[in-house]
């Protein structure tokens, strides 16, 4: 069986996942393959970083290419080489979309990876002609059976899971020095609430460092709000994946701040690593994880004050942060790994293969259009500083 899986190499989430899972169906006679369009496809494929990616997917169509033509090229591409696919909700407006013009003998399983309103929109928009949904999260899950009216049967939870033999790297002997905090990840504020970062590292003992790896467009202001805290705060830029491992194991604590994720694959990378996680509380998200006060701690999104007094905590009591560390390495090694994540998956796709539920007639190509739900909404519009604030207060109210 070959199925394909919309994106394009990157460094991120979604395609760490696509390697994982990669790895986890091949044993059971599945080939996955990414699949992608578009101008950052193409770019991705030429970019010598990503050479060794070029065996295990390909791009389709011409960088130039219109939404129409996209679509075109996609739909060509599956109904003539895959028997299903794994559509990554919004990863890619058009990708998303072509699922609605497919062969119905094409097996289609969407993967929802944010809680964002926005993604459940354009979830919703494709909902009929799937035949299950994944939430990466118990969250996502509940929210779509519960308001979004997906099928209960159809719609799984399965968390994203990671190979710890081989992310996961030996970790050095703890000394009495300063604590050492890592952020790791894209380096933008509106969903990764980078800049709470200096406010937190400005209430914390001097002797507490902070490790800024990742990129994105919110790195320069970053960079300049954590001026005035010198040597404190050093940026280490991108992280290729085959060396987040040592990364992490490097230091003592993950601070992660964010405002809403999926499930960060980031997280349970860390707790692997046994290294700490102190994190933003996302319900039905990263309390799958993090069990607060026993292998983490978690405060609410936005309140940097518990943050400082949680990471304070864990520079005074070093006993404790052996405890939690070892706890939390247990913990991603029992629940996350990679192994898991893909015996749920194959027991989705043979639960589809062999159930086949209903999906909506295909529509014809001719008529393509992008519906409601993939087009900007008019929480577009607002003031990034107004959807933050409503953000944060959806969380705390979770």
């Amino acid at each position: 069986m070959k199925l394909a899986y919309f994106g394009f190499p990157h460094i991120g989430g979604t395609y760490s996942v696509f390697r994982h899972l990669r790895a986890g169906l091949a044993g059971a006679g599945i080939e996955l393959r990414w699949l992608g369009c578009g101008p950052k496809a193409h770019a991705a494929a030429d970019n010598p970083m990503f050479r060794a990616e070029m065996d295990f997917g390909r791009t389709v169509g011409r960088p130039d290419d219109g939404d129409y033509a996209r679509t075109q090229a996609m739909v060509t591409a599956i109904e003539t080489e895959f028997d299903g696919v794994f559509v990554n909700v919004l990863a890619d407006r058009v990708q998303t979309n072509a699922v609605r013009y497919l062969d119905p003998r094409i097996l289609r399983i969407m993967v929802v990876h944010n809680i964002t309103p926005g993604t459940y929109a354009a979830a919703r928009a494709i909902r009929d002609h799937v035949h299950a949904t994944i939430g990466v999260s118990a969250r996502i899950q509940a929210d779509l059976v519960r308001r979004y009216g997906f099928h209960r049967d159809w719609t799984v939870t399965i968390p994203n899971g990671i190979d710890l033999a081989g992310s996961v790297a030996p970790r050095p002997a703890r000394s009495q020095r300063g604590l050492r905090l890592v952020y790791l990840g894209r380096v933008e504020d509106q969903a990764k609430g980078v800049f709470w970062l200096p406010r937190i590292c400005r209430d914390l003992p001097p002797s507490v460092t902070l490790t800024v790896a990742g990129d994105g467009p919110d790195l320069a202001r970053l960079k300049s709000r954590c001026a005035r805290l010198g040597g404190r705060v050093r940026f280490r830029g991108a992280v290729p994946p085959n060396l987040v491992g040592a990364l992490l194991a490097e230091h003592d604590v993950l601070l992660m701040p964010s405002r809403y994720e999926g499930f960060p694959v980031t997280l349970v990378e860390a707790m692997g690593a046994g290294c700490v996680p102190v994190a933003s509380h996302l319900q039905g998200v990263t309390d799958m994880a993090v069990e607060d006060g026993v292998n983490g701690f978690l405060f609410p999104v936005g309140d940097t004050r518990a943050a400082v007094q949680a990471i304070t905590r864990l520079a005074e009591d070093r006993p404790r942060l052996a405890t939690m560390s070892a706890l939390a390495a247990r913990k991603a090694r029992e629940q996350f790994g990679v192994g898991l994540m893909a015996e749920r998956y194959r027991d989705l796709i043979d639960g589809v293969r062999y159930s086949q539920p209903a999906v909506a007639p295909p529509l014809g190509l001719s008529g393509w259009r992008l519906p409601p739900g993939l087009r900007p909404g008019l929480r577009t519009y607002l003031p990034t500083s107004l959807k933050n604030v409503l953000r944060t207060l959806r969380e705390r109210q979770a």
